[in-house]
């Protein structure tokens, strides 16, 4: 999936299941950093690119929390 893809997928979704999306990356960044530190990791740009989309969903979720509130 392409990045703008992503993003517009990530903008439709409601905090409910960013929040899930979210806990589903931050999983998936706890097991590749298990591989890390085991020698396991076959991919490492995977990384890096999990970070980036939790930061991705980190900024949604923040952006509608405060869309909310006004």
């Amino acid at each position: 999936m392409k990045t703008s893809e992503r993003r517009k997928d990530l903008k439709a979704k409601s905090p409910d299941e960013l929040t899930t999306e979210l806990h589903a990356l931050l999983r998936e960044q706890f097991g590749l950093r298990m591989q890390k530190a085991t020698q396991q990791l076959s991919n490492q740009s995977k990384l890096p690119a999990v970070r980036r989309n939790i930061a991705r969903v980190r900024t949604l979720l923040t952006h509608k929390s405060k869309m909310a509130q006004t």
